[in-house]
């Protein structure tokens, strides 16, 4: 018997998810995430994601990590515009050119926070005292787009520099590194 998901998880007809977006869905969202590489990786994956799926990011996730080095932000922050002009040619990533220089404008932030707190996941747990946010939701109707923490989340990340990190994008940038837990009281995959 198949183990119950978050409805939302499953999609429907032609929007059906991929087999990736339920594997994401039942081993990394909403679970927490602590190595540095992966919260940056998070934060650009999510900085893409503004205006297309998640399932088009998750199908494009692979290609993401080899154009981008793994997504190492010491090797990121160095991108110049001629790496820029290589990342725009790739047809296996999304190709706009303001989200690509978010990316290593987002690196150069993120080592900047490193050398502040030690770690990126000292600073951005820090936020809940490392503690997980979990709203036992019922509904997805329950399911905000935003919320208090995200907005002061969003708004520290951009007095520090950060790109592409509004209050709905922070959002589901905590979901995914599971400092918020949003998945259905019922869901298997708590």
């Amino acid at each position: 018997m198949e183990k119950k998901r978050c409805n939302f998880s499953l999609g429907s007809g032609k929007h059906r998810v991929s087999d990736k977006a339920l594997l994401y869905h039942d081993t990394r969202w909403c679970k927490p995430e602590h190595r540095d590489q992966e919260l940056y990786a998070m934060l650009v994956l999510e900085g893409m994601q503004a205006g297309v799926s998640w399932n088009l990011i998750l199908n494009k996730e692979d290609n993401f990590r080899k154009a981008f080095d793994g997504f190492d932000p010491k090797i990121v922050a160095g991108y110049d515009d001629a790496k820029i002009e290589e990342l725009m040619q790739d047809a296996g990533i999304i190709r706009n050119r303001s989200k690509l220089k978010a990316a290593v404008t987002n690196a150069q932030a993120f080592l900047r926070v490193q050398d502040e707190f030690g770690s990126f996941d000292k600073y951005i747990w820090g936020f809940t005292a490392g503690r997980v946010i979990d709203h036992h939701l019922l509904d997805e109707r329950d399911m905000p787009a935003r919320d208090e923490l995200s907005e002061k989340v969003s708004a520290d990340l951009k007095k520090r520099g950060f790109k592409f990190v509004g209050a709905t994008t922070t959002y589901s940038y905590l979901q995914g590194i599971g400092i918020i837990n949003d998945h259905w009281e019922y869901c298997e995959y708590r």
